[in-house]
């Protein structure tokens, strides 16, 4: 990896970790309802995604089929925003997909530290005790633990879940995604696909 690149992924990182903080920070001082947070999250995400996808896909070809949709989103489309593949896709052939990927850069930073290591989940049984910090420019630590780690997570990865919509979106496949963290900095993006 070159500097540009690295500092390409650095750039993203913060800028992500930044609109998230944003977002949350305005909910905390009651310029929005708490809820509200991840649904604009996921809409700033599904805006970049349509807007990725068409560069990325502008000299392609068409593609055959929804699998070969998924394929390119794991494949090209992944590689382009996060510097690597998905790890694993799977589906039931029944438009539900779930790609996994094992090392997420946008969790990677996260659970580098050695205070979230002891605390990372092993299993889906430990999901629920998982802690983790995120930076608080006015406490400076803000530590969740329990349930409302779900949501947390959910607000941390809704912009990814936007971006791969909105890739699915402008490529004519119109879905819910969904994000599950079972290990640190492992996680699962569950793809519905709506029928029409």
């Amino acid at each position: 990896m070159n500097k540009q690149e690295m500092a390409d992924e650095a750039l993203f990182q913060l800028l992500h970790t930044e609109i998230v903080s944003y977002v949350y920070k305005s909910a905390e001082q009651g310029e929005m309802e708490s809820g509200r947070c991840v649904t604009k999250l996921e809409n700033m995400g599904f805006r970049v995604g349509q807007g990725l996808i068409e560069r990325f896909t502008k000299d392609t070809a068409r593609f055959k089929d929804e699998l070969d949709v998924m394929k390119f989103i794991c494949k090209d489309f992944w590689t382009s925003v996060f510097k690597k593949q998905i790890d694993n896709l799977r589906t039931n052939h029944q438009g539900i997909y779930v790609l996994q990927d094992n090392k997420f850069r946008l969790l990677t930073q996260m659970s580098a530290g050695k205070q979230y290591l002891e605390h990372a989940p092993k299993g889906s049984e430990a999901y629920q005790h998982l802690k983790l910090s995120f930076a608080n420019p006015n406490t400076r630590r803000f530590r969740p633990t329990g349930q409302k780690i779900k949501t947390l997570t959910k607000e941390y990865l809704a912009f990814t879940c936007g971006l791969v919509r909105g890739a699915l979106s402008n490529l004519g496949i119109k879905s819910i995604v969904t994000v599950e963290v079972t290990a640190m900095p492992g996680c699962k993006f569950q793809v519905m696909i709506q029928k029409m």
